[in-house]
């Protein structure tokens, strides 16, 4: 008798791989992903479409009721994408969700949150691939939606996104620059919120992480394992942006970079090469934010913690000091 399928990898129980390939995923989210809206109205109104007919790919879109004083003012527009190794996640989670409400409340700003394929069956550059298309998407379809179009600022756009988004974000930027998706687009800054890269030798970080790190080394392998192609290495240019094997960026014309990173991450330490390498060798404005004593997506693991409030200050400043520079 031939053995029952079991399982070769388990990410957080919400993605199973068995061993005969196929897998398995629960609309069961753990606990930590299940952050709730506080009481009271944020001022946000949000609604999904679809941005992908293809491979049925969703965005949530957000926009404040209230755009300023006179109730006149078009907002810059922040493109997000969420974090889960490129294997879990949705912009419909709770926590990313409340992350993003609160992104379009407090920037205040339009947020359009996008979905991608995940892996392993779809492997990368497929999420990068897909990052490409929501610009596309945004170019084409975004800024003629009547619903955005009284709210969005598309001359002001920010590129953002936490952990594998963070990723997505730094190809999305590097593959247009500026001007690349052409009026009335432009893209004025990147926020890249613990971005998830990694490489082929270990970094101090990484050795060093605490066993009930919210993202240990053990777990970032096993997301490398399920979303790689065969036979790709760590390097490959998909996941170790500044890597040995990453093209050059010094004739992009990029805009202004916001990297942030936490003291207790095992990202810690290539989210500050890759500031160094963007900036000394690349010639990339970048501004480098560690938060001290701070797990990996702690904003989205609390999005209305003390830290989190920090945060949102921050990427506020960065977007306000970037959104009318050259």
């Amino acid at each position: 008798m031939m053995e029952p399928p079991y399982v070769v990898e388990d990410c957080r129980g919400i993605l199973q791989l068995m061993s005969d390939g196929t897998v398995r995923r629960s609309a069961e989210l753990p606990a930590v992903f299940l952050r709730n809206i506080p009481d009271g109205d944020l001022g946000v109104e949000w609604r999904d479409v679809t941005y992908d007919q293809e491979h049925d790919l969703n965005a949530r879109l957000y926009k404040p009721r209230h755009l300023g004083a006179a109730n006149t003012a078009r907002l810059p527009v922040v493109a997000y994408f969420h974090g889960g190794g490129f294997c879990i996640g949705s912009g419909r989670w709770p926590c990313f969700h409340a992350w993003c409400l609160r992104l379009a409340s407090e920037l205040p700003a339009v947020v359009l949150s996008f979905d991608y394929r995940l892996a392993p069956e779809h492997r990368l550059p497929a999420a990068q691939e897909d990052g490409a298309t929501a610009m596309s998407w945004l170019r084409s379809t975004a800024v003629s939606d009547p619903w955005l179009a009284s709210a969005a600022d598309f001359s002001r756009v920010f590129v953002a996104g936490d952990s594998a988004g963070g990723n997505i974000a730094h190809h999305v930027a590097a593959s247009f620059g500026k001007t690349g998706l052409g009026p009335p687009v432009r893209l004025r800054g990147n926020v890249l919120l613990v971005p998830y890269m990694v490489g082929e030798t270990r970094t101090r970080a990484e050795l060093e992480c605490l066993p009930d790190a919210f993202l240990t080394t053990k777990m970032s392998d096993m997301y490398i394992r399920l979303s790689l192609p065969d036979g790709a290495t760590r390097d490959h240019p998909a996941i170790n942006i500044t890597g040995p094997e990453a093209p050059g960026l010094e004739t992009v014309a990029m805009g202004p970079i916001l990297v942030v990173s936490a003291e207790h991450d095992i990202l810690r330490d290539r989210n500050a090469h890759y500031a160094r390498r963007m900036k000394e060798e690349w010639g990339k404005e970048v501004e480098l934010v560690e938060f001290a004593g701070a797990q990996h997506v702690f904003f989205v693991v609390d999005p209305w913690s003390e830290r989190a409030d920090e945060l949102v200050r921050l990427v506020r400043k960065f977007v306000v000091d970037h959104m009318d520079t050259e």
